[in-house]
């Protein structure tokens, strides 16, 4: 199991960019996305924090993905819990689980795992903002290949799968 505490990640409108350029051949206008300068800095720190946390190379294989993701405490959270107790947290901004999880899963690939073609099981979760500061706690875990056949691919075709 690896264990990383990484920084707040980079929000997707910041990690990929759109160009439009005029091609040298054909004079015609044509549209290039790239990882952006921020981005790329965010990876080489996942990439340095993985490292200096003793990963030498990455998971090859299927993996287990766990996160949880920390927004930064707003300076009036004491003010927003008094006023609702149960839910101050839903007015926090934070990226949403799905844009951290692309992020997350692009800037391990190479370092951590090997591809994130490979993430098999994934769980994100959003947690309330707390003293430590807004972050991503990362939890990476080889899977073990089966050890049979899924039932499904040796069933009678002619029988519904549930």
């Amino acid at each position: 199991m690896i264990r990383l505490r990484l920084p707040y990640p980079v929000s997707a409108n910041r990690y990929w960019a759109t160009r439009v350029m005029r091609t040298k051949a054909t004079g015609s206008w044509r549209a290039m996305t790239y990882v952006t300068p921020e981005a790329k800095a965010f990876k080489e720190r996942v990439r340095w924090l993985a490292v200096a946390q003793g990963i030498r190379e990455p998971i090859a294989g299927r993996v287990e993905l766990a996160y949880r993701l920390h927004p930064h405490r707003p300076l009036d959270w004491q003010r927003r819990t008094r006023r609702d107790p149960h839910a101050w947290d839903d007015t926090v901004e934070c990226m949403d689980l799905g844009n951290c999880e692309k992020i997350l899963s692009d800037a391990l690939q190479g370092t951590v795992i090997e591809n994130d073609r490979w993430i098999w099981r994934l769980t994100g979760e959003r947690m309330e903002p707390d003293e430590h500061g807004a972050r991503l706690d990362v939890w990476v875990r080889r899977l073990p290949l089966r050890e049979s056949p899924q039932v499904s691919l040796c069933a009678n075709t002619d029988e519904a799968v549930p």
